[in-house]
């Protein structure tokens, strides 16, 4: 992977992870307010939000795959809370912008 795709990766992990405290301290906002625990999940943020893109990707998913993909597939995965779902793509994120490690690069295999 470039230099370049690294730092897009890792620039996107940084994105995610500020999305997922964003939505952990809203989520712990409301469980303070309401004095029980609240989790919000990402499609119900989704579609409060911004329900345009949300019913153009749908259709898209429907329309372009199978319809059991989006039904018990993907309204599973966005049905979890947003802060676990950004922490997530954080992660995946910040694993593909590390750089392969050579053996060479070890600390036994230089001595």
């Amino acid at each position: 992977m470039s230099r370049a795709m690294r730092f897009l990766s890792r620039l996107l992990s940084l994105f995610a992870l500020a999305g997922a405290v964003v939505t952990a301290v809203i989520d712990a906002t409301r469980s303070i307010a309401t004095a029980s625990i609240t989790l919000t999940p990402f499609i119900e943020s989704w579609q409060a939000s911004s329900p345009g893109t949300f019913e153009a990707f749908r259709k898209t998913v429907e329309d372009r795959t199978f319809a059991a993909l989006w039904d018990p597939g993907l309204t599973a995965v966005l049905s979890l809370p947003s802060w676990l779902l950004f922490a997530a793509l954080a992660l995946i994120f910040y694993i593909l912008g590390q750089p392969k490690r050579r053996p060479d690069d070890l600390f036994a295999a230089r001595y």
